[in-house]
């Protein structure tokens, strides 16, 4: 029998700051590896899965960052967006910021963003949903203070459906951009993303799957106990 008084180790979790976190795709991914996560964003997220802070993301970082094992950031993409071809907004343009403020922390880190962001980003690599066995292509850009080697990537062969229909046998990927999506059509497509939790079209929308942030931080993990071993 225990005794009441036996004092038992507890397991260290390595804790994960999720900047301009939004509804917790890529949080999601870094607790599955084993982070404790910590999100961050200027916008109420009340599907966020995990311990959230509504502040800015930049101003949070330093006054905190340093209490954190690895940073993550996914500044808005808009400004990088095709779209504002179209729309001729203006838009935040806060990678360069963000890097500044992680960096300053002396914490490593992960900043990550859309395909047309890649003359703003460090040495990027892409990561898409087939890499990680998913019916979806969704290819983003990772730039990290540490190596990455990204997985093989497969071929773009299977068909994708037109954005706002369900996938078929014919076409079994989904196209998961915005729009004016039916509920059926959001249900599929957090579980093509990988996150069932999310219950908004935007928020399913601007998520980044699990599986990529779960690879990124494992392999992170590995390369530092690799590191502190030797």
């Amino acid at each position: 029998m225990t005794h009441p008084t036996d004092i038992r180790r507890v397991a260290y979790r390595p804790r994960l700051l999720d900047l301009f976190c939004c509804a917790g795709g890529m949080g999601m991914g870094f607790h599955l590896a084993g982070f404790d996560v910590v999100g961050v964003d200027i916008e109420p997220q009340p599907d966020y899965p995990f311990t959230f802070v509504q502040a800015d993301a930049i101003d949070y970082v330093h006054a905190h960052g340093t209490e954190f094992d690895l940073i993550h950031a996914s500044p808005p993409c808009q400004a990088w967006s095709p779209l504002n071809a179209y729309n001729h907004k203006t838009y935040p343009e806060l990678i360069a910021p963000a890097r500044d403020a992680i960096r300053s922390t002396g914490r490593p880190y992960v900043i990550e963003n859309v395909e047309a962001a890649r003359h703003q980003m460090v040495d990027p690599i892409m990561l898409c949903g087939p890499m990680f066995g998913l019916r979806m292509y969704r290819h983003r850009l990772f730039e990290t203070s540490f190596p990455l080697t990204p997985p093989h990537h497969p071929a773009h062969t299977a068909r994708c459906t037109r954005n706002g229909y369900l996938p078929t046998p014919e076409r079994p990927f989904m196209t998961i951009t915005g729009g004016r999506h039916s509920r059926a059509w959001r249900h599929a497509a957090a579980q093509a993303m990988g996150t069932p939790w999310i219950t908004t079209i935007r928020g399913v929308c601007e998520a980044i799957p699990p599986a990529y942030s779960e690879w990124i931080g494992r392999t992170f993990l590995t390369r530092s106990q690799a590191v502190t071993a030797a």
